[in-house]
């Protein structure tokens, strides 16, 4: 079955939609709440005057009496379209005048109880008549000592006309509110997303050949200038890394060959005329030194690349920090006396690491140290126990090493005048930098020329 691919969702469409979306909202809120205080305003300015109408219509009936009211009213309100409709009842509900026509439309049952209050007079009421709205009231009262009703209606078909008018009206305003609020966002989130189209193309320029180029943070807005910020820091790792790994090939390729043109140079020679058993043996001798000298630059670099790829194994474990030290002091002492070189070691305590990688990366300083310290030297072997790390420091009284490249000397195939590589490669400090870092500790140096150099190892304790 075949997984259906979703699409990735635009940035710009989503906020195209999320601002519509706001926008109609708040305009359909806003605009609700000024139909319903328009319409609720006007209702009430309605009933406000239909109140006023019927203690007006209670004044003139008392003033004038049934018959002459009567009379008058007739003569007023003749036709369907009167905008009041007037009825008086005596106390016992019969009618006792009325606007002609009033029983068609409007019977007294519909209207509503006059109320007994202060006032007398009642609350309003909504009836509808066919396509007519009428708004209802009754109120009683008395005329020379007889009780009576008078019931009023106005009608309000018109003011209901204007209210659907109205709507209709705000419909139209909220449809082209949100048309326009569309084509504004459109137009707000092009014109927003526009530096990412520029930041797309100052990107597509940079390939490997110009990874020195940067997208220049000052010139984009706020938002967008950590990620322009974040992207020069990449192309300078990606610069250095590009720069380091093409130095890296330049210095492998430099250091394979000077090994394999030895061997091949001295095997040429060999098989120009024939030789004798001897010079066979020495030719073949050369040629296996040279390839334990490959075979250890070989071993360094994987060990190295292994390292950063975190995939060499590391068995940690707790052991006296001293007797390795003095153990590989005494492996190198036969070398260091052929030099006059005094080893001497201080200190001590428990160190937390790989006991092997441990030796290895003390012993490449000590090979180091040996190296390049004169006849009737001294190399000091000092440990450093402390409460959160320890400490390791391979110091001798040598040549030293130059400030300038200092910097450098834990980088692979890093040689200067006095290098320090302990494989004749510039793999031996890189090496002992790695060791380092794959027990989560570091690494530094400390060097003048002619006074010495002194290396430091901090391996952290934890168990």
């Amino acid at each position: 079955m075949f997984s259906k691919r979703t699409e990735p969702r635009s940035i710009a469409s989503q906020l195209i939609v999320l601002f519509t979306l706001a926008a109609a909202l708040l305009l359909a809120c806003g605009l609700g709440v000024f139909y319903w205080i328009v319409v609720q305003h006007a209702f009430a300015e309605d009933d406000a005057v239909l109140a006023d109408k019927i203690s007006a219509v209670s004044a003139d009936f008392n003033e004038a009496g049934p018959e002459r009211f009567g009379e008058e009213l007739k003569a007023r309100h003749a036709g369907d379209h009167a905008p009041y409709w007037i009825r008086v009842l005596d106390s016992e509900g019969h009618t006792v005048t009325e606007t002609p026509g009033m029983e068609r439309f409007l019977p007294p049952s519909v209207f509503p109880l006059a109320q007994r209050s202060t006032s007398r007079i009642g609350s309003s009421k909504d009836y509808r008549s066919g396509r007519k709205l009428f708004s209802l009231i009754a109120t009683n009262g008395e005329s020379s000592g007889k009780p009576y009703t008078i019931q009023v209606a106005q009608d309000r078909s018109s003011d209901e006309q204007v209210e659907r008018r109205f709507g209709v009206l705000l419909l139209v305003v909220l449809s082209g509110s949100i048309l326009a609020s569309t084509l504004i966002a459109i137009t707000v989130t092009r014109r927003g997303l526009r530096p990412l189209g520029e930041m797309t193309r100052s990107l597509e320029r940079i390939d490997p050949t110009h990874l020195k180029e940067r997208v220049a943070p000052a010139g984009w807005p706020r938002e967008l200038q950590p990620l322009a910020i974040a992207f020069d820091d990449m192309l300078k790792r990606l610069d250095d890394s590009f720069t380091r790994l093409s130095q890296f090939s330049a210095d492998l390729a430099h250091e394979l060959r000077t090994p394999i043109a030895n061997m091949l140079g001295e095997a040429q020679v060999v098989l120009t005329r024939d030789r004798t058993p001897a010079e066979y043996r020495e030719t073949i001798e050369s040629t296996i030194g040279e390839c334990d000298r490959l075979s250890g630059i070989v071993d360094n670099l994987l060990f190295v690349a292994r390292v950063d790829a975190a995939r060499e194994p590391i068995a940690r474990k707790q052991f006296d920090a001293r007797a390795a030290v003095e153990k590989i002091a005494a492996f190198y002492q036969t070398i260091a006396e052929d030099h006059h070189v005094a080893i001497t070691c201080s200190g001590g305590g428990q160190i937390y690491a790989d006991p092997a990688l441990f030796e290895r990366a003390v012993g490449n300083l000590v090979d180091n140290a040996l190296r390049f310290t004169p006849e009737n030297g001294s190399i000091q072997i000092a440990l450093v126990q402390h409460a959160a790390d320890f400490e390791v420091a391979v110091s001798d009284n040598g040549c030293g090493i130059g400030p300038e490249h200092l910097p450098r000397v834990f980088d692979r195939f890093y040689r200067a005048e006095s290098s320090r590589g302990s494989d004749g490669a510039g793999l031996g400090l890189a090496l002992v930098k790695s060791i380092v870092d794959l027990h989560g500790g570091s690494a530094r140096i400390q060097s003048e020329v002619s006074r010495g150099t002194t290396v430091t190892l901090i391996f952290p304790n934890r168990l």
